[in-house]
């Protein structure tokens, strides 16, 4: 790759990076421009041409999808307030644009997601996204780490990875009744098949907090288990950790067959440091693990 397309690229990287720091801020073609370091007339061309969606389009998905996990995830927000963060001066006007994007009102999506729209609605974000923000890795970003084993209450999911997300929810409700918060009760993801099984009934992953007491009553939907301690190759993923498929390829494909290492008998699996929207999602954190002998 020649250095004046690696500097186009890192340029059009900082804009976006710059527009996921700075949602509440007045995100405006000359701004953008600015950051950039283009001419407002040329900007607006390039980044359509590069990204397959306009400036203002490519903001207000950010936004929407920021409002989306927070209706979704999170209740201490009015849909009021969740407005006026995404840079809507009225909650009809939010409205508008929410239903217009996703096919639900705020408060209906808040109370019961149709997650099969949101994927399509957020799909052109996510390919956009992907044009620059893939991460390449090598051997210096692997470390081989040993780690306690850690008990934890499992949630499984088991079936289509779209509906996912309905786990989740259920998920997050049942660790905040249970006050197993994030910041003093790791949270763990392990997977038991791969991220796109050529069936998606066949898809399979355990959604895992960390507990240092007698597991909180759950029901059927929860039950005890434990990751097993020993030596783990470690990767560290710094942002856009909705997808960690890449990361997970690189210790397998990779890492793994050049290590001299041999794969313990239990599936990779990753802990999240940090999570969004509660800071950007260039900034979410998450540790991938995979077990060694």
């Amino acid at each position: 790759m020649s250095a004046a397309l690696q500097n186009y690229r890192a340029r059009m990287r900082r804009v976006l990076e710059h527009i996921d720091r700075h949602l509440d801020h007045d995100l405006n073609l000359e701004s953008l421009s600015a950051v950039a370091a283009f001419s407002k007339f040329h900007f607006h061309r390039q980044f359509t041409a590069t990204f397959g969606l306009s400036v203002h389009r490519y903001v207000q998905l950010v936004r929407l999808k920021r409002a989306s996990h927070q209706l979704a995830y999170t209740d201490a927000q009015s849909v009021t307030d969740i407005a006026m963060e995404a840079g809507y001066e009225a909650p009809d006007a939010f409205a508008r644009a929410f239903r217009q994007r996703l096919g639900q009102s705020p408060s209906s999506f808040r109370n019961s997601p149709d997650w099969e729209p949101w994927l399509a609605a957020f799909g052109p974000l996510e390919i956009a996204r992907s044009k620059l923000m893939q991460r390449t890795f090598t051997t210096d970003d692997v470390t081989i780490r040993n780690v306690p084993t850690t008990r934890v209450a499992i949630m499984e999911h088991r079936g289509d990875p779209a509906t996912l997300p309905v786990t989740i929810k259920r998920f997050i409700a049942w660790r905040k009744a249970a006050n197993l918060h994030p910041s003093t009760h790791p949270t763990f993801n392990v997977w038991r098949s791969e991220r796109r099984p050529a069936h998606p009934a066949d898809y399979s992953v355990d959604l895992c907090v960390g507990i240092d007491r007698p597991m909180p009553g759950g029901g059927e939907d929860i039950k005890a288990g434990e990751i097993p301690g020993g030596r783990c190759a470690v990767l560290r993923v710094v942002g856009y950790t909705d997808d960690l498929e890449p990361a997970a390829l690189y210790l397998y494909r990779d890492w793994l067959p050049s290590s001299g290492e041999e794969a313990r008998d239990f599936p990779i699996y990753c802990q999240r440091l940090s999570f969004f929207p509660e800071v950007p999602e260039n900034e979410t954190v998450a540790e991938l693990f995979l077990p060694l002998k």
